[in-house]
């Protein structure tokens, strides 16, 4: 069973996969409210998610990121805390914290992720209930992409978007065109009738929002990336685009907040917590 909550104010999906059969569950990519003008945080998102799982009985087993997000932060710690579950990622999310580390000379920052409470390698396997999970390393957006495959059915994260819309900006820390093109061929080298749950939806032309496709739409239609879309030319038209692209809006408290396993850094001295700004540096 899956269940999917749209954030409208981060244009993000979250996902709650479950097993009918043991009501085991996991939580994929959930969003923590920030308001940017005000530095506050607040669970409202979450509690929707929350809600779901206590009315349906559920018991969450994962709290899964399909990499460190830089559009939204994550309640995951939020989320344990209440439903219990442990905080998983990519095991390449190290790199990710480690040049971010660097970004905003965060000396409590740890590179080696140790913040999460488990880091999957590619091919790895593990279960919801009796539902068996498939780990895809999918980089190129980031280098800790990952996409979860579970029979007919794959959590593709940021790695591609709803067909008309296309694919994910790779101009990020450690972002590359050429490795995410690469990345979204074994994706749609999967069964056609794979369906495809995405992490966002901008709707273009006003249709409603949308995060479910699958492999046969993705390959007839996606307007980056369809059948016959060489490495080259996807290259080019994804670096070209992603110089006309302005920063999410959350960009900087997101990634130092999601490569702690959603973690706020630790409070200073008069028990606050701060995130960095880092001036003419980006």
């Amino acid at each position: 069973t899956i269940q999917s909550f749209f954030d409208p104010d981060t244009s993000t999906v979250t996902h709650v996969v479950s097993d009918p059969a043991t009501g085991r569950a996991a939580i994929i990519d959930s969003v923590l409210d920030y308001d940017p003008k005000s530095g506050r945080t607040s669970h409202a998102s979450a509690d929707k998610v929350l809600a779901y799982v206590q009315q349906a009985g559920l018991k969450i087993d994962w709290l899964l990121e399909t990499h460190a997000h830089a559009d939204h932060l994550s309640a995951a710690p939020y989320l344990r805390e209440k439903l219990g579950g442990k905080i998983a990622i990519g095991r390449h999310i190290c790199e990710v914290q480690g040049a971010l580390k660097k970004i905003f000379n965060a000396e409590d920052m740890n590179t080696e992720g140790a913040d999460f409470d488990h880091l999957f390698d590619d091919g790895e396997t593990f279960k919801i209930g009796q539902i068996e999970v498939r780990v895809m390393h999918t980089p190129g957006h980031t280098p800790a992409c990952l996409t979860y495959l579970m029979g007919q059915d794959a959590f593709v994260g940021d790695t591609l978007f709803m067909p008309d819309y296309g694919s994910a900006r790779c101009d990020f820390p450690g972002g590359d065109a050429a490795v995410l093109y690469r990345s979204i061929r074994k994706v749609l080298a999967l069964a056609p009738a794979t369906r495809l749950h995405l992490c966002h939806d901008y709707p273009p032309d006003g249709r409603a929002p949308a995060w479910v496709s699958t492999v046969a739409e993705q390959r007839a239609g996606n307007i980056h990336v369809h059948d016959g879309v060489t490495e080259a030319q996807f290259v080019s038209l994804r670096t070209a685009r992603d110089k006309t692209l302005s920063m999410p809006v959350l960009i900087l408290p997101a990634v130092q907040v999601n490569v702690r396993a959603g973690h706020l850094p630790p409070p200073e001295s008069n028990g606050v917590r701060y995130l960095k700004i880092p001036v003419n540096v980006l």
